[in-house]
């Protein structure tokens, strides 16, 4: 009886037995990795397993490094690029299908929407590729955009459906009833309304395109190498400080986009 007792539904889960062992061997099996590498990316030596001592050195080193601030350049240039094209679709997208009467295929075209979602990144990536040589697209960078900007629209799109799902209709109702255009009902009351779901949405996107390496690697050309495939050819050569003091600037970028998302998600709830 004690036993059942134990495993009731509503029992909170962290009165189960182990359940905090479970929990400190995850959280450290997770996050040790991370502190290790913050950790030597300030020793002065540069045999990474060796501490010598502490130095900024391998910071300024990076900073200095031309492959890698070109390589950032293109990264945010197409990141930028790909987060503004992908919002765009993505908010058409989600009044279309939220907001559309008696639209045909609703269902289809919100699959199609997600599709990138569920096909594996190597297939995506192989299909724009033949799709960008049979059209004669030779920029590298206009590749990486447009690339970037097809996979990063399912992201955008989902926050911004959320948010529209669940907005009171009566609000867009009421607006009509006053003689508001449909123009001026989405400015006044749709897009403030959705404002959040926007912005977590191409956040979201941001740092999507920031962080992919499987399409970049392979759509990408000449003079276009984004961030995640520069490093992936530092580490072919071996770890260094200089490479852990960039992951660690990479960690504190994405913590300071993070936050202010957290933060007006949990302002808008």
């Amino acid at each position: 009886m004690n036993i059942l007792a134990m495993f009731k539904p509503n029992r909170d889960a962290k009165h189960y037995p182990g359940f905090g062992a479970v929990g400190v061997l995850f959280f450290t099996f997770l996050y040790l990795p991370i502190l290790v590498i913050i950790a030597y990316s300030f020793n002065s030596n540069r045999i990474v397993s060796v501490w010598q001592g502490f130095s900024w050195q391998w910071y300024a080193s990076a900073l200095q490094n031309e492959g890698l601030l070109n390589s950032l350049r293109v990264s945010l240039t197409v990141a930028l690029f790909a987060t503004l094209v992908a919002t765009v679709i993505a908010v058409s997208a989600a009044l279309v299908l939220e907001r559309g009467q008696n639209v045909k295929h609703a269902k289809l075209s919100q699959g199609v929407v997600n599709l990138p979602l569920m096909l594996p990144e190597i297939v995506f990536a192989v299909a724009i590729l033949i799709l960008f040589s049979q059209l004669g697209i030779q920029s590298g960078m206009l590749k990486l955009i447009l690339a970037h900007s097809a996979f990063c629209i399912p992201f955008a799109f989902l926050p911004i459906r959320a948010r529209l799902q669940g907005m009171d209709n009566n609000l867009e109702q009421a607006a009509q009833d006053l003689y508001a255009t449909p123009l001026v009902t989405f400015r006044r009351i749709t897009l403030p309304l959705i404002a959040p779901g926007i912005f977590a949405g191409s956040m979201l996107s941001f740092v999507i395109s920031m962080d992919d390496f499987i399409t970049s690697n392979i759509v990408s050309g000449g003079g276009a190498t984004t961030l995640p495939v520069y490093i992936f050819s530092l580490v072919k050569q071996g770890v260094s400080p200089e490479l852990n003091a960039i992951s660690t600037l990479i960690m504190v970028a994405s913590l300071l986009i993070a936050t202010p998302c957290w933060l007006i998600a949990k302002r808008s709830r």
